[in-house]
């Protein structure tokens, strides 16, 4: 076996760990699985296990150490990009958004949302497109922004977004304060009938006009 190869499958095992580690909330095993596994990566000199290792660590240190998980998905974004690797780096995109989203800047965040969007909806995967969605939602929904929010939810609301993303749940239950039940799901329908072109063009359209918002709040 190559060291490449051998890379590639520590790393894939490692990260899957990890993963199910954060889903099971046992985030302090989580963050042990991390330990030497960027230096390890650093040593093979590919940057599919660096960029694959900072996913990891990222992962696990999302809620205990926001800021080194963002500094680790930004690294993580530059080795992917620079690499041509666009299946990591939109891992990394949707990272650094929703790290961004809850604890930063929502104009970084709505712009890494647009790329995870881009890329899952270019590749014609209409189900992990569901994840920045319900990203999307969560920070229209922060932005007051809460008709748009509604509609998006409506699209995104499937039990992988709702996983892959938990302060979604959140922001659908203050959705629905803010609306009103009726109101909420009348609009979350018109969100889930939409196919995925159009919802496509509809997020690009909301991102933009939060992004105006944000640009002229300065």
């Amino acid at each position: 076996m190559t060291s490449t190869t051998a890379a590639r499958r520590n790393g894939a095992v490692n990260l899957n760990l990890i993963v199910s580690l954060v889903a099971a909330q046992s985030d302090e095993e989580a963050i042990a699985a991390t330990a030497g596994l960027i230096e390890a990566a650093e040593a093979t000199g590919n940057p599919w296990a660096l960029s694959y290792a900072l996913v990891a660590f990222g992962v696990a240190h999302l809620h205990t150490d926001p800021v080194g998980a963002l500094e680790a998905c930004r690294r993580g974004l530059q080795v992917a990009e620079g690499s041509g690797n666009r299946l990591t780096g939109t891992y990394l995109a949707m990272l650094v958004a929703r790290i961004e989203g809850e604890y930063g800047d929502s104009l970084r965040a709505l712009h890494y949302i647009d790329v995870g969007i881009h890329n899952y909806h270019d590749s014609g995967n209409p189900m992990t497109m569901r994840a920045p969605m319900a990203y999307l939602a969560t920070v229209l929904d922060r932005m007051g922004r809460y008709e748009p929010a509604a509609i998006i939810a409506g699209f995104a609301s499937t039990p992988f977004a709702v996983k892959m993303v938990p302060e979604f749940l959140t922001a659908t239950a203050h959705l629905r304060t803010a609306l009103g039940d009726q109101a909420y799901e009348s609009l979350a329908r018109k969100g889930e009938v939409m196919t995925t072109a159009a919802m496509a063009t509809y997020a690009y359209d909301q991102i933009d006009q939060a992004r105006a918002e944000l640009n002229a709040a300065k």
